[in-house]
């Protein structure tokens, strides 16, 4: 059986259509699928049901998509891919930190929802060890440190100059895929391909908007950034000493 399969997502869609359109669609590939049709109600499905990954539409009745995003951000660990009915609401979206992990583009073609929602469960399965020993660890294998920056992969969360940070799921597989990397520089393709499952097409710029969110959320007390950008090639995790 499909590792993948009997998982449970959540999808909030008011065109009542699409969404059962989607369901029937993600049907077909095991998934448990659960429809709701407005913000208010989203939130409390969400919370109690607690799903392997939530669709959110962003034009919502009740609570926009955003607003629900971020209601439910700080008690809910899933997967959250927001629908945007416009190219140029990506960008809005990906700048505030509402706490997505990705985002789709409607009328998305059902072969490439998939891959998405693929690419993102597949992280939480990755998420669960490492594949490569970092250069540098405290004496818990399940943790990595770097001069103020700890990273735990037992319970996801991440610390710098022992205070915690606040980060999305997308963010903390990134921070992990670059602590295997410490000091080296890693490639937007490899990036996509081991985050998202697909290759590179030279145009997506989804990967360099969460580093830039990453980066933020992780700068040193002085100001420096943990995260360097190498032009042309990638970003490179870089420790400073205290």
């Amino acid at each position: 059986m499909d590792i993948l399969s009997n998982k449970t997502i959540v999808v909030v869609e008011d065109d009542i259509e699409l969404a059962v359109l989607m369901k029937d669609f993600l049907s077909r590939y095991n998934f448990n699928v659960v429809l709701v049709d407005n913000g208010i109600d989203a939130v409390k499905t969400i919370l109690n049901i607690d799903p392997d990954l939530v669709i959110l539409d962003i034009l919502l009745p009740g609570m926009n998509g955003m607003e629900v995003c971020k209601s439910i951000r700080h008690q809910y660990q899933g997967f959250i891919l927001m629908q945007t009915a416009l190219e140029d609401d990506i960008d809005q979206v990906m700048g505030l930190e509402i706490g997505a992990d990705d985002y789709v583009v409607k009328q998305v073609q059902p072969k490439l929802l998939l891959s998405r929602i693929h690419a993102l469960l597949r992280c939480a399965q990755r998420g669960c060890a490492a594949k490569e020993a970092p250069k540098k660890m405290v004496s818990n294998e399940s943790d990595y440190q770097f001069g103020p920056l700890r990273i735990s992969l037992v319970s996801r969360s991440v610390t710098l100059h022992q205070t915690s940070v606040d980060l999305t799921s997308a963010e903390f597989e990134l921070l992990v895929l670059l602590a295997q990397s410490i000091g080296e520089v890693v490639s937007r393709d490899e990036m996509i391909h081991r985050l998202r499952g697909f290759e590179y097409d030279g145009l997506d710029r989804s990967i360099d908007r969460r580093v830039s969110r990453l980066r933020k959320k992780i700068q040193l007390e002085n100001g420096d950034d943990l995260i360097k950008t190498v032009r042309g090639v990638g970003y490179q995790l870089c420790i400073y000493s205290e």
